[in-house]
Formats: structure tokens, C-alpha cells, sequence
């Protein structure tokens, strides 16, 4: 039951997301980039749950994305689904949890998630791939990503000791300082 309720938070702060990208980021743009604040989610959920349940949420978010922003249905599941799998690696490469390190894996998961879309939109779509955009755009996506980290990192943390003793079991508070 305890379970379930922790994915019902991450589904209610997945539509928190979902108002701030749709409302407050429309319109404070960076070179009209705006953060990935879903990319951020789902590592943080594979991060400190297990591998499966960050790929069952990380599906189930995708569906979501997809039915809300993209008119092919799929590509941001099986995305999400992939970060929420690298969530549990990432976590055995950088063992420590702390901003440098969430940004450190953010940055890693946002890049292969935005290079993965690109070369699916080139394969699919026979898209051009502009190579300066694509680096300023990410750039842009990943300084944008990595302030709002610092910024929420005290609510990113607690979630993470909440989700990682409730799917872990662990002491979570020693892990994260």
C-alpha cells in the first residue's frame, strides 16, 4: 500500500511538472529552450526505486508525454522507460548521492534522451539534423536542468529518502549525507 502511494505522488508531481512546463515555461525561455523537468523525474524515480518500477513508471509517464505534447505515441515511453533503467546504473557508477552528482546524471540521461529523439525523428521523419542547434539547444536545456536541481534539491532529496526506504528499505537518511 505504502508503494502505491509513493507512485501516486510521483503521477500528482509528474501533472505539477506537466502545469509548470505547460504554463511558467512557455514563456520563460531561454533562446526558446525550455528545462526537461520529465527527464529529471524519472532518473530521480530510477534512482531511488529499482530498475523495474522506474521502467513501469517511466512507461507509464511516457504514455502520458506522448498523448499530451507528441503526435507519434510511444517514443517518450520507451525513452522514459530507458532512463528509468539507467536511473539504477547510474546510481552503482556515482555511489554519492548529492547536487553535483544529480546534475552529473541529469546531464548524462538528458543528452541521450534529446540525441535519441533526434536520431528517431532523423530515421522516421528523414529530418535535417542542424548540428550547432542540436549542441546550443542542449547546452541551453542542460544549464536550465542543472539550476533547477540546485534549486530543488531539497524536495528532490526528500523525495528520494521517501522513495528509496519505501522501494529500498535502506537507512536513506546516511546515504544522502
Amino acid at each position: 500500500m505504502k508503494k502505491a502511494r509513493v507512485i501516486l505522488y510521483f503521477i500528482i508531481v509528474y501533472f505539477l511538472i506537466y502545469f509548470l512546463q505547460t504554463n511558467f515555461f512557455s514563456w520563460f525561455t531561454i533562446r526558446g529552450v525550455q528545462p526537461n523537468l520529465f527527464v529529471v523525474l524519472i532518473l530521480i524515480i530510477g534512482l531511488n526505486t529499482n530498475s523495474k518500477v522506474g521502467q513501469i513508471v517511466g512507461f507509464i509517464i511516457g504514455l502520458f508525454t506522448d498523448f499530451l505534447y507528441s503526435n507519434s505515441i510511444g517514443i517518450s515511453a520507451i525513452l522514459f522507460m530507458l532512463i528509468g533503467y539507467s536511473g539504477e546504473l547510474l546510481q552503482k557508477r556515482f555511489p554519492k548521492n548529492s547536487k553535483i552528482t544529480l546534475i552529473i546524471m541529469s546531464s548524462i540521461t538528458t543528452g541521450g534522451y534529446e540525441l535519441l529523439r533526434v536520431c528517431y525523428r532523423y530515421m522516421f521523419y528523414s529530418s535535417h539534423i542542424a548540428f550547432i542547434q542540436f549542441v546550443t539547444t542542449l547546452s541551453i536545456e542542460l544549464l536550465f536542468n542543472a539550476i533547477l536541481i540546485i534549486i530543488l534539491y531539497p524536495i528532490i532529496n526528500r523525495i528520494g529518502i521517501i522513495a528509496d526506504d519505501t522501494f529500498n528499505g535502506n537507512d536513506a537518511i546516511t546515504k544522502y549525507f
